[in-house]
């Protein structure tokens, strides 16, 4: 009996195995949450410190062929990360449309933002031709009301 093979070394000790199956399961779960978090990262590219509102029906963004307009709490504007004056932006606006008139405009304001100064920015952006205007917000956490 001492020579027979049942997963028993010499001194009836068991050998060591590598499972391979709960490795498997390990490194696709590992896999599974790595593209989860990264398919849930969704970069603004609107000014630092603007929080978006929350929406139930936000879809997510596409930010190719697009720009984004911010309008902050104070009623800044910015343009794409950077703070511009209002005859900056309408320069910006009228420029952006010469090169791009099927270009998209996202409008970034922060939750706390004038609505009076969004509808100003959203009035420029449709006076200088623009069809596809979106106001990004930020999707709601799941079971919040």
């Amino acid at each position: 009996m001492a020579g027979s093979s049942g997963g028993t070394g010499p001194g009836g000790a068991k050998k060591a195995r590598i499972e391979i199956i709960p490795l498997i399961d390990v490194i696709f779960f590992l896999l599974a949450t790595f593209v989860l978090f990264t398919l849930s990262l969704n970069k603004s590219e609107g000014l630092a410190g603007v929080t978006l509102p929350q929406s139930d029906t936000g879809e997510t963004r596409d930010p190719s062929n697009s720009v984004t307009i911010s309008v902050t709490q104070e009623g800044a504007i910015g343009w794409n990360k950077e703070p511009v004056t209002l005859d900056d932006f309408l320069a910006r606006l009228r420029t952006y449309y010469n090169s791009n008139p099927e270009g998209r405009i996202l409008i970034n304001g922060d939750s706390d933002a004038l609505f009076s100064q969004a509808i100003y920015v959203f009035d420029e952006v449709r006076k200088a031709g623009f069809q596809k205007v979106l106001i990004e917000t930020r999707l709601k956490a799941p079971g919040s009301s």
